[in-house]
């Protein structure tokens, strides 16, 4: 798991414009798009396709009126029946789990946020002085609290006390209060590294871009907010409680750091059930607990010699453990603070998929994406590796050091030896991680490795462009040098799991050959669940009547996020093709794809709606504005409130959506 805590504040922002909006681009930079189109193609040429289509309706009907799916999400385990479950707090946990506690003591979730003391405080505040854009910040005590000198959101410098230290290593920023219950991150931090490594300085998060007051990425601006940013991940039981009327904040926390019941879930009803107290014997099923992460009990890795790696003993069959980390460790948009542990993690956010400005075309890691895409696009997931398979869940810490943690399962004989390696044993080169987890530096300090396990293929950087891990070494030579010398060692060019790269590149050019390589993974159903979704929504640009069923077909699938891809293609569609699929989504057991269905509702497609469908309609439209008034402190936020009153007719309720947009960030576009 990524080690740095301050990892959401700066760089690329965690919960980004893209998926609060729905379509969009790169919060950081501003290149929002405020109106998402609601048509993929035009008109004119709409209707003469659908003459053509009526055989294919005919043929299809009774796909398109199926009822709604129904899906069985990845548990085994009901926690629905116990009585409302009550935050509890670590100490009371401590009691009876003292080695799960003594693990966790001094971990990077221990210590992700801490209030300002000389003991969390690492930064020098010894009257050090650091120099950016012009401005001389200037760091000092005060009555034994921590200050920074430096330029507020008038561009006046002034002192700011910091209230919050944030993550430890490889960098700790800093929390400074503001009016209205925000919490800002500065973008001074520091490097607490040891001096050796470069670390043990004050450093900016955006070096040479000279940011400066009036800018969304200046400390004072919306993308350094840390109620909207980062909060979640770094406390337990967060809640933003962001007023839209007032535009204030009462962001509140269980606990400050990530403790015992931000993974397991709220523990009042376990902790009756331990102390055998009131009614705990009702309570025996399930020993209280919202969910039991023990899918890997039982479960042992047997060696199959002729491959030299490990067989899971029995199929994973649910997914509680990933889907429980996914919240953090996962490109996502909050959605809801009513985050219900063991249910999806898309009932609460929006999971960003392989698209082109945060992964390269084989899926490799491009922007700050934290390890949930990538992970499951990987081989070791289809075959049921989870991330407690490698790291203790509790430490964070590796099972074991070095290539013995992939030992657990490859065989050394055969894996960790220069006849595979081709390195001397001992250098970096013979590392698994060193091919196998290449590492992207995010926030100028912080190296993270890439989760999807790929074989290194040089051959597609040659062919498409993406960077490769022999390079990352390499950097003197060209990736044709390092494709020869693969070609050499093996005689054949690297295949790999993920297969998908050319197929996504041919979709984000609109190349020749695009809408079939697309549809062949969409319909390949041994492709990971993102893969395909990322194909569903590239294939959107490609809708005709040969294409249309694959969409179809996906508002079936099992996996919540090749549904909501479905449903975001057909929300873009005409209103015919939109009222026609749409309405038994509604109905969907994930909230993210019943708000996306009332989306692409909204406005003319109601019209026509059956009975039972405008019920439907009716509640998760409700959802759907309480997701945006949730996200009302963000441009994206008010201009999709905006754009969706603007459908239903409601004109003077859009305009004010959108001017409160340009009052939160008059650079919005």
């Amino acid at each position: 798991m990524a080690k740095n805590k301050g990892k959401a504040v700066a760089g690329r922002q965690k919960a980004d414009a893209r998926t609060v909006a729905g379509r969009g681009m790169d919060s950081a930079t501003k290149t929002v798009a405020a109106v998402r189109s609601r048509h993929g193609f035009a008109r004119g040429l709409l209707i003469a396709l659908l003459v053509g289509m009526a055989a294919l309706v005919a043929s299809q009907w009774k796909n398109w009126r199926s009822p709604a799916p129904t899906v069985i999400l990845a548990t085994d385990f009901d926690a629905s029946q116990l009585p409302v479950a009550n935050y509890a707090g670590r100490a009371t946990c401590t009691e009876c789990h003292v080695k799960q506690h003594d693990a966790w003591r001094g971990s990077d979730h221990d210590l992700a946020m801490q209030e300002a003391t000389d003991q969390s405080v690492l930064g020098n505040f010894a009257n050090a002085k650091f120099v950016y854009a012009g401005i001389t910040s200037t760091f000092f005590k005060r009555d034994g609290k921590f200050y920074v000198n430096t330029d507020g959101a008038d561009g006046q410098l002034a002192d700011f006390e910091i209230k919050y230290a944030f993550g430890v290593h490889p960098l700790q920023q800093y929390l400074i209060d503001f009016p209205g219950g925000r919490k800002q991150a500065l973008s001074i931090a520091w490097d607490s590294r040891p001096k050796a490594a470069g670390g043990q300085r004050w450093f900016h998060l955006y070096p040479g871009q000279n940011i400066k007051a009036g800018n969304w990425l200046h400390w004072t601006a919306g993308a350094q907010n840390w109620n909207f940013t980062c909060a979640e991940c770094h406390s337990t039981n967060l809640r933003k409680n962001f007023d839209a009327a007032t535009g204030a904040y009462n962001t509140t926390w269980s606990e400050i750091n990530v403790g015992c019941e931000a993974c397991h879930g709220p523990a009042s009803n376990h902790v009756t059930w331990a102390r055998k107290q009131g009614d705990w014997r009702a309570l025996d099923a399930t020993k209280g607990l919202m969910l039991a992460l023990n899918e890997r009990q039982g479960v042992t890795w047997t060696p199959v010699p002729e491959t030299g790696n490990a067989r899971r003993s029995v199929p994973h069959a649910v997914a509680r453990e990933i889907d429980m980390c996914t919240r953090c460790h996962g490109r996502a948009a909050r959605i809801s603070d009513d985050y219900v542990h063991g249910k999806s993690p898309l009932d609460t956010h929006r999971l960003a998929l392989l698209d082109d400005n945060l992964y390269w075309h084989d899926g490799q890691m491009r922007d700050e994406v934290y390890n949930w895409g990538s992970f499951v696009q990987s081989k070791m997931h289809a075959q049921g590796v989870t991330c407690s398979d490698c790291h203790d869940p509790h430490s964070l810490k590796l099972k074991a050091p070095g290539n013995a943690v992939c030992a657990q399962c490859h065989q050394p004989a055969k894996f960790d030896g220069e006849q595979h390696t081709h390195h001397a044993p001992g250098t970096p080169g013979a590392a698994c991680a060193s091919c196998h987890m290449p590492t992207t530096t995010y926030m100028v300090v912080d190296p993270r490795h890439d989760h999807s396990m790929r074989v290194p293929r040089p051959d597609l950087s040659v062919k498409l462009g993406m960077p490769n891990a022999c390079n990352n070494c390499h950097t003197k030579q060209s990736a044709q040098w390092s494709a020869d010398a693969i070609r050499q060692w093996t005689g054949k060019v690297p295949v790999g799991y993920q297969q998908f790269a050319e197929a996504m590149r041919a979709g984000s050019d609109g190349a020749p050959g695009a809408r079939g390589a697309l549809l062949a993974l969409i319909d390949d159903n041994a492709q990971p669940a993102i893969v395909r979704a990322s194909a569903i929504s590239r294939l959107g640009s490609w809708m005709t009547p040969t294409t249309l069923p694959a969409i179809t077909r996906a508002l079936n699938d099992t996996d919540a996020t090749v549904r909501l891809a479905a449903v975001d293609v057909l929300a873009s569609m005409d209103v015919a093709t939109r009222q026609r699929y749409l309405p038994r989504m509604l109905g969907d057991p994930v909230r993210a794809v019943r708000v996306e269905a009332a989306f692409g509702l909204a406005g003319p497609s109601e019209a026509g709606l059956a009975p039972a469908d405008r019920a439907r309609f009716d509640r998760a439209l409700a959802e759907l504005i309480a997701a945006q008034t949730y996200n009302a402190d963000r441009p994206e936020g008010r201009s999709r409130l905006a754009q969706l009153y603007a459908m239903r007719g409601d004109a003077q309720r859009a305009i004010a959506e959108y001017r409160k947009a340009i009052e939160l960030d008059p650079t919005y576009v």
